[in-house]
């Protein structure tokens, strides 16, 4: 009798122990994995709030009124997946502890609601389109551009993660001093948007785009410029938990090499250009298996190719 009292108490005991665990991982716990790959490379810094959306994180800026930079990964299966449809519901972030820029602010300004994070990025899932349409997620811009050049480097984009397989991106605006603003939240009017693209495999590459506002129709490759420069002109820092030495050398060079600015979508069967991803065969300095993904032929992810 006396043993099976201590047995109930212990179950009792343990129960009590593991609710208490599970309610613990609840709260520190992400709402969605998705957001921690997102920022598996290092967060950009300058920032005030750090939010996590299913298909992007971002750092919003509050004397800005919108996100100081989007980061999202974007692979071949999420381009050529086009299961969410465009919705238009533009709203404001409730995941924005001060409040996010509204719909009022933008209104009479003569200005679009530009994506940061596009939203045929996020085509993939109804869920991810729908909160491409947060206003955290946008920043004034000048109809032309938004549907001209920039809506253009946006395709191209998707180009660049079709023909690579997988691809980080990384867009915000450039938030200097001295930046009129619209509405009564005093949100920004940026002069010019970047983009930092990266590919990890087979072979590492960086390369970055910084667009005027007033930019016109012109090949895109003429606003490519280095990371390094870029992170000079907008005080982040792009992806930083990379290897310092792979680090120093995408940053300093500008190479088009390896980027292709045809109609990648178009030109290859989509069975040509995507091997299926297999989890790397490389052994980790704690002597376990790597638990990274990679499509490289060499069954090795980017950091075990080095």
């Amino acid at each position: 009798m006396q043993m099976k009292t201590i047995s109930k108490a212990m179950m009792i005991h343990l129960s009590s122990f593991l609710l208490t665990l599970l309610s613990i991982l609840i709260i520190i716990w992400p709402a969605d994995a998705t957001a921690i790959d997102d920022l598996a490379l290092g967060l950009p810094s300058q920032h005030d709030t750090i939010v996590h959306h299913l298909g992007y994180a971002l750092g919003y800026r509050e004397a800005d009124e919108q996100a100081a930079w989007v980061l999202y990964c974007l692979s071949a299966d999420e381009v050529l997946a086009k299961v969410g449809h465009r919705r238009d519901n533009f709203r404001p972030d409730p995941a924005v502890p001060t409040g996010s820029a509204t719909l009022a602010d933008y209104r009479g300004s003569g200005l679009d609601r530009g994506h940061l994070a596009p939203a045929a990025d996020m085509a993939w899932s109804q869920e991810a389109m729908d909160e491409s349409f947060f206003m955290s997620n946008m920043s004034p811009q000048p109809p032309a551009f938004n549907r001209g050049i920039w809506k253009e480097l946006e395709d191209q984009v998707r180009s660049f993660a079709v023909a690579a397989g997988e691809l980080w991106v990384t867009t915000g605006p450039l938030l200097e001093e001295g930046l009129p603003h619209i509405g009564a939240s005093g949100v920004s009017v940026p002069r010019a948007f970047y983009k930092v693209l990266l590919v990890l495999e087979p072979r590492p590459r960086e390369l970055a785009f910084l667009l005027p506002a007033d930019a016109g129709p012109a090949p895109l490759e003429r606003f490519v410029l280095t990371v390094d420069e870029l992170e000079r002109r907008c005080g982040l820092d792009f992806y930083p938990a990379l290897p310092d030495s792979l680090e120093r050398r995408l940053e300093a060079t500008v190479s088009t090499r390896g980027w292709d600015f045809g109609p990648a979508l178009a030109a290859t069967p989509a069975g040509e250009r995507l091997a299926a991803a297999v989890q790397c065969r490389g052994i980790t300095k704690k002597g376990l298996r790597c638990k990274r993904l990679t499509r490289s032929s060499s069954g090795l992810c980017w950091q075990h190719e080095r």
